[in-house]
């Protein structure tokens, strides 16, 4: 046995030298474990002339002993008392680089897995384990986990861990590599402190296919305890909430993910599809229902799909109601559906998904985002922030949150804010198209009319169409100054919807225009069809109209005015 001098901790192990505890050197324990026994320096004199212990405590030269090695003795002592303190002094200084790498670690980038297959079509497998193991870690107690939109920002870069642990605060990076030949699935994963650039643990898993269920779980266990988390039984079985047991319905739904993150609408469709087929294949899968229920809502709730993404959502909660990621759904769900849900009942849904998930940045995401159409922005932007943390280069987050500083009348915040985004990425849609209303707001139509053609030709519309319209809108504020703008802009708008006009966007054009009567008509229209209407309360647009008995009432019956 062995003790720490320092703070007597016992070691049943012969092969440790140093506490794992201080990094002190460990000297030899009494056998009969007392406390009041002195200790033994663990010192290996040369064959034939063992110390006892009594000289190493005393010094006292054994009967029977030479003169020549009599004077050897206190040499002995001397160098073996050096020869302790410099094991003690490196233990230390070795002991505390060790530790860096074997504290507990509480922050962690799982990097995009690299399809080593040589095969596009396997590219949801690697993408879909690399969701999965990011939303079982998010599940740890006081866990930062850096969400998947964040991470896949370096898919396909070389970027050494040091630089991203600095980029994203983190503590940790998890690469991993998969390799898919025929029914054999090969994982290797390497688990890396950022500050010291050690490998801390690395691992080989081979699996048939059929094994995916189970590797996936065996990774997700395996991690968490090389991150050094000590989980209840209960905080074990969170780490795969919601998941099947059935590989083929676990394929399908990473299908269903790797289409839906593209955020196109023939990803999303294509999402639904296979989102749809999980269920089939196992009706209690909830992650797979969530998933229909999210395709849905990235959509916008194609007229007459709201009911099927609320039973979806609902679904979800049936199989398993402990499952953050469906509440949160089902909060955006309620949010939309105000004619049929208080908003109470919507920000109750956002709570307990942060109860239950608080690392789900989507979560925090939607919550600020209700906050902020209910003109509570304080909330909304530490709702915000904290979405940030967790997922600090999601430009669908931080594009929002500059839409929730032009709605709470902070323009020139939310321009500077937007601009530096673009700079970012200059081909994020939603950027442009916020940033043209901000400066419509302002009086600035030249710049918005810039912003409008960007976002328009990125989102798939003919340049020279696109640069049509900015020739007419052009025309017409030269012409007629603003109220010439905002009159073809009700002509364009017939033209896009084939003599329909999107009853919301038609009511803001004459809100506009100071036309309050037509304003009020197609707001009515909107009301009448339950189209979206969330931001009624605080959008700028409606400035015109607040005054008016119309518009209070108006806002009762949506239920904003709490």
């Amino acid at each position: 046995m062995k003790r720490c001098p320092e703070c007597r901790r016992d070691y049943y192990d012969d092969s440790l030298l140093y506490c794992l505890d201080d990094g002190a050197a460990l000297l030899e324990g009494p056998a009969s474990g007392s406390r009041d026994e002195p200790l033994t320096a663990i010192l290996h004199a040369p064959s034939g002339e063992a110390a006892t212990k009594a000289q190493i405590d005393t010094g006292r030269v054994p009967t029977g002993t030479t003169t020549a090695t009599a004077l050897r003795l206190p040499m002995r002592k001397l160098i073996a008392s050096l020869a302790v303190l410099i094991l003690a002094t490196a233990g230390f200084f070795g002991f505390r680089y060790f530790r860096a790498d074997a504290k507990q670690i509480t922050s962690i980038a799982v990097m995009p897995f690299v399809n080593e297959s040589g095969d596009a079509d396997a590219e949801y497998l690697s993408d879909g384990m690399t969701e999965t193991l990011i939303g079982s870690l998010s599940k740890l107690p006081n866990m930062n986990v850096k969400a998947r939109s964040t991470v896949f920002n370096y898919k396909g870069k070389v970027t050494d861990p040091k630089t991203i642990g600095k980029e994203l605060s983190v503590q940790a990076v998890l690469n991993g590599r998969v390799l898919q030949r025929g029914d054999e699935l090969t994982l290797s994963l390497e688990l890396v402190n950022t500050d010291t650039d050690n490998v801390i643990w690395s691992e080989r898993y081979k699996r048939k296919q059929s094994d995916l269920v189970s590797l996936q779980g065996d990774i997700a266990r395996d991690v968490v305890d090389k991150l050094r988390w000590k989980l209840t039984g209960d905080e074990q079985k969170k780490l795969t909430k919601g998941n099947t047991q059935d590989t083929e319905a676990y394929q399908l739904y990473l299908k269903g993910r790797y289409y839906w993150n593209k955020r196109t609408d023939e990803g999303t469709t294509k999402a639904m599809e296979y989102f749809q087929q999980a269920t089939d294949k196992d009706p209690n899968y909830a992650l797979a229902y969530v998933g229909i229920a999210d395709s849905y809502i990235v959509s916008n709730f194609p007229h007459g799909t709201e009911e099927r993404a609320k039973s979806a959502a609902m679904k979800a909660l049936e199989i398993d109601d402990t499952l953050g990621e469906a509440h949160a759904t089902l909060g955006t769900i309620k949010e939309w559906e105000w004619y049929a849900y208080t908003g109470a009942d919507a920000e109750s849904e956002f709570k307990r998904a942060i109860e239950l998930n608080p690392n789900y940045p989507t979560a925090h995401h939607w919550y600020g985002e209700f906050l902020a159409t209910r003109g509570r922005f304080e909330e909304a932007f530490a709702e915000y922030q904290r979405a940030l943390e967790l997922d600090p280069l999601s430009l669908a987050v931080s594009t929002d949150l500059g839409n929730a500083y032009y709605n709470a009348r902070q323009s020139d915040r939310a321009i500077d804010h937007l601009k530096k985004l673009i700079e970012i990425d200059p081909s994020y849609v939603r950027t442009h198209f916020y940033l043209a209303q901000i400066y419509e707001d302002k009086g600035m139509f030249d710049e918005a009319i810039a912003e409008n053609e960007k976002g328009r030709v990125l989102n798939g519309i003919d340049p020279e169409s696109a640069a049509k319209r900015r020739v007419l809108l052009k025309d017409a504020l030269r012409s007629s100054g603003p109220k010439g703008y905002w009159r073809k802009w009700l002509d364009l708008g017939r033209e896009d919807d084939h003599g329909q006009p999107h009853p919301t966007v038609t009511a803001g054009l004459y809100a506009r225009l100071g036309d309050k009567d037509q304003a009020f008509a197609w707001l009515e229209k909107a009301y009448d069809a339950h189209l979206h209407m969330e931001w009624l309360k605080v959008d700028p647009q409606w400035d015109n109209l607040r005054s008016d008995p119309r518009f209070q009432d108006l806002l009762r019956r949506v239920g904003l005015t709490q």
